[in-house]
């Protein structure tokens, strides 16, 4: 049989044409000591044609995001549905994946608020956004292929997320839970969660929407569709195996749940991605 490669965690959420050769995604590890606050540094590059445009599609992790541009600087809320972003002529920008707890230390507010907002990181933050800002445009000045101009930008950042340390207790539960839902396939029922960390089912939503700004469903159906959008690649898995191997009690209802976030059944997505 043939091996199928497997996706890493962005390459199955990241919803992009395949034909689209007009990006690139540079990605690097946070360092050490800020692991219970950030998963990853990412930075696209783009070079789209005059007239044209690039749709980013983006079923988003249970995460907050922030994000330096030329023209913008922000802090995102989770998208609940699916998060799009359009590209148009040449640039760059660095991003930076929170965990689940860092939402909100660095905000001071339940998540929940945020959920599906985006705000200026100043806006957010304050002077420590506004220095921020101005020091990884600085480093962005000299150019998106010097590894030193990526590497100065990202110690921006880490300066910043070193002033929130350290974590929580609460915060650093949170992160066990999400990496629980998110690395067990076998995990379909909010009270199966709930069990596992000792934590009743209302305990359970009241600390996912503080600082998440989601549902215990929302996190499991979301790594449900992160599996298919991985799955639905493979030329040699049917629809109907792709349902069954989900946890769905039948075909039509995966494909409601699918085309609902996406916009595509998964027909459509497995004749767009394969």
């Amino acid at each position: 049989m043939k091996a199928v490669r497997r996706l890493d965690a962005i390459e199955r959420a990241h919803l992009v044409d395949p034909a689209d050769r007009t990006w690139r995604i540079d990605r690097h590890e946070v360092p050490p000591d800020l692991a219970d606050l950030a998963r990853r540094f990412w930075i696209p590059v783009w070079d789209v044609p005059a007239g044209a445009e690039s749709r980013q599609q983006v079923l988003q992790y249970p995460v907050c995001l922030m994000v330096v541009a030329r023209d913008y600087a922000r802090f995102y809320g989770v998208v609940s549905g699916l998060s799009t972003t359009t590209l148009t002529g040449v640039g760059w920008a660095v991003g930076l994946m929170l965990q689940p707890a860092a939402g909100a230390l660095l905000t001071g507010d339940p998540v929940h608020r945020w959920t599906d907002r985006a705000e200026e990181l100043g806006t957010v933050l304050g002077a420590p956004g506004e220095r921020l800002t101005t020091r990884v445009r600085a480093a962005m000045s000299a150019g998106a292929d010097l590894p030193d101009a990526q590497r100065a930008a990202m110690d921006a950042y880490a300066d910043l997320l070193r002033t929130f340390l350290p974590v929580d207790e609460e915060g650093l539960l949170v992160n066990r839970v999400v990496a629980q839902v998110e690395d067990d396939p076998d995990l379909l029922r909010v009270d199966d969660l709930g069990d596992r960390f000792g934590i009743g089912e209302r305990a359970l939503q009241r600390l996912l929407r503080r600082r998440t700004g989601l549902s215990p469903k929302w996190l499991i159906q979301r790594r449900r569709l992160h599996e298919a959008a991985e799955r639905l690649r493979d030329e040699e898995v049917s629809l109907a195996q792709v349902a069954a191997q989900l946890g769905y009690a039948d075909q039509p209802h995966f494909t409601r749940d699918f085309r609902r976030v996406t916009g595509l059944t998964p027909g459509q997505f497995a004749a767009r991605f394969r």
